[in-house]
């Protein structure tokens, strides 16, 4: 029989967090963190396999994402992604045995995490967005800026308008263009659901306002930001689809160089950004067997 999967809340690092989550309540922590423009239901297919081997699968609704609370202080920087991590751990009653699982900028986040508190996590699995050091010889190229687009547009006042209108089209777009072939009917509802008011779609825009803006950072937060640009310490498996229309194939070849012993690099072929959904049958055994070894 499959896990069930259930809806919860919790406070963490002062923040109200809806997450979906399965499996035995004492199992190992498995934190499972979406990217944009996406929500916890990106792992629908992996949290019972996860809750199957034992793990107590949590996957949270990002900082800014219905029905998590847009955050009071306005910090969306890769180290506040991070601190939540670290936060819902603590939160969670997590220990030692805890392991993180990130696609797109919850890859960056798990980065973070790991870096910044990694006497919490034992083991980090990052999808499409490679670690910082793979990623600085690819992300200025011309190709690069050309697939990231999206981001240098969001940092003009107009976007919020135009990213809103049209039901989000925009964002149902960026799907096509990511993962090409893929149906991602299902996604969409759960991210107009999600990012459906101005204060929630002006959230997940903030990650990306955050990431050009040094201002918007918190000095607080620098451990956790300083963490988020440099390999995890911990074996980490990386995932990329040969299909990934926002991130190119060449940055995950970069990052065998630059993972701890013990740590895998697997590219999935036939696979767009968003990897997980569209290959689960090949994803999931791969991330669950590395996360159970």
């Amino acid at each position: 029989m499959t896990p069930a999967t259930v809806e919860k809340q919790i406070e963490a690092g002062g923040l109200s967090f809806t997450y979906l989550t399965a499996g035995p309540e004492d199992g190992p922590l498995a934190l499972c963190l979406h990217g944009f423009p996406d929500t916890a239901h990106t792992y629908r297919h992996l949290l019972p396999e996860l809750a199957a081997a034992g793990f107590r699968a949590v996957a949270p609704f990002s900082r800014g994402y219905a029905p998590t609370a847009v955050p009071a202080d306005g910090h969306y920087q890769t180290g506040a992604l991070a601190r939540d991590a670290n936060a819902l751990h603590e939160a969670l009653g997590g220990d030692e045995r805890a392991v993180l699982v990130g696609h797109d900028w919850g890859a960056q986040a798990v980065y973070g995490a790991a870096g910044s508190a990694p006497d919490r996590w034992r083991k980090v699995v990052a999808m499409a967005v490679p670690v910082g050091p793979a990623l600085a010889g690819t992300f200025f190229t011309y190709d690069q800026i050309k697939r990231s687009f999206y981001m240098y547009f969001f940092q003009h006042p107009l976007a919020d308008a135009v990213v809103a209108g049209g039901d989000l089209d925009f964002l149902a777009r960026l799907w096509a263009d990511w993962s090409p072939g893929y149906d991602a009917t299902d996604d969409l509802a759960a991210v107009r659901t999600a990012l459906g008011t101005p204060e929630n779609l002006g959230a997940a825009l903030g990650y990306y306002r955050a990431l050009f803006d040094p201002s918007r950072h918190a000095p607080e937060l620098a451990a956790e930001q300083q963490a988020a640009g440099s390999a995890p310490p911990q074996p980490t498996l990386y995932l990329h689809g040969t299909q990934d229309g926002c991130m190119a194939l060449d940055s995950a070849d970069a990052v065998r160089g630059v993972l701890t012993p013990g740590s895998d690099v697997v590219v999935v072929d036939g696979a767009g950004h968003f990897l997980h959904l569209e290959r689960p049958e090949v994803v999931n055994p791969r991330i669950v067997g590395f996360l159970a070894d």
